[in-house]
């Protein structure tokens, strides 16, 4: 299965499909989607309103992460379920993190 983030020099893009009004905050592995690409399920308990699922993305990945809320930036699909984001920092070390985070 492919990994659903490509590493830069300096950061990593990863793509994310969400779930609001999920019940509960959590990343729930990786899923492939009918279009062949791979995606981090993610879920959050907030409804998809006025940015505010997107707000505990955010704060659910960098909690997750353990790196700063503001390393964290939309790249595309602010307003959709499948989102790419910009993640700033060390690639190889957010990759193992990642990869932790998706197999639990």
């Amino acid at each position: 299965m492919s990994r659903p983030w490509q590493a830069s020099s300096d950061h990593l893009r990863l793509s994310v499909r969400l779930t609001p009004n999920g019940g509960r905050d959590a990343i729930d592995g990786v899923e492939v989607g009918s279009d062949g690409e791979s995606y981090l399920k993610a879920r959050v308990s907030v409804a998809p309103e006025k940015g505010k699922a997107n707000k505990a993305l955010i704060a659910l990945l960098a909690k997750s992460l353990g790196i700063p809320k503001s390393s964290l930036a939309f790249l595309s699909g602010e307003t959709a379920r499948k989102k790419i984001l910009r993640i700033e920092g060390e690639p190889e070390d957010l990759m193992v993190k990642l990869t932790a985070i998706a197999k639990s």
